[in-house]
């Protein structure tokens, strides 16, 4: 009876390329769930992908401890911050963050609007440099989006190009916004 295990042959070594590591900085419990979905997918990066939730009521200076603690602690140990949404709390923890780590020679890049797709993507191409993971994450946050067919099942619409934005037959009250001029008068 033959073994259903797979041969290896002629690998002796397998050499895994260094992997930046990937924060998620989000609304609790919204980290943690990403980081479960994608361990659920990926089990082996533990180690990789680190989520830091953000309760309503937690002080910013807390979180930002927080977030350096989880952060890589020297030269080489680039890191991805994924947050949900950005100018809240986790972005701007994200972009102290930044700063604090490009003092000590830590590259730091912040994706906001993250979601599974945009993970599962980042923890795929983690051996890129960091400003391709970047790239890499964006790309699969806007491809794992799109509108389905109730009948079908089937993908039926995904995003337009920004240059859509303006048409009006798209969306006539973001078209109607857009064309308003804001005014803003000193006090």
């Amino acid at each position: 009876m033959r073994s259903l295990r797979p041969r290896l042959t002629g690998l002796q070594h397998v050499h895994f390329l260094p992997m930046n590591k990937i924060l998620i900085i989000a609304h609790a419990p919204f980290a943690q769930a990403l980081r479960a979905c994608a361990l659920h997918v990926f089990p082996d990066c533990a180690q990789q992908v680190q989520a830091l939730d953000v309760p309503a009521d937690e002080p910013c200076d807390k979180t930002f401890e927080t977030a350096c603690a989880l952060a890589p602690a020297e030269e080489g140990g680039d890191l991805l911050v994924l947050t949900d949404v950005f100018g809240a709390t986790p972005s701007n923890v994200a972009q102290r963050l930044l700063q604090h780590c490009a003092a000590k020679g830590v590259q730091v890049r912040e994706v906001t609007g993250v979601n599974l797709p945009m993970l599962l993507r980042a923890i795929c191409y983690a051996s890129l440099p960091l400003h391709d993971l970047e790239q890499c994450a964006l790309t699969g946050g806007q491809q794992g989006m799109f509108a389905v067919d109730f009948s079908t099942g089937a993908p039926v619409c995904t995003l337009l190009p920004a240059a859509a934005v303006s048409n009006e037959s798209f969306c006539p009250v973001l078209s109607a916004m857009m064309q308003q001029t804001i005014t803003i008068s000193p006090k």
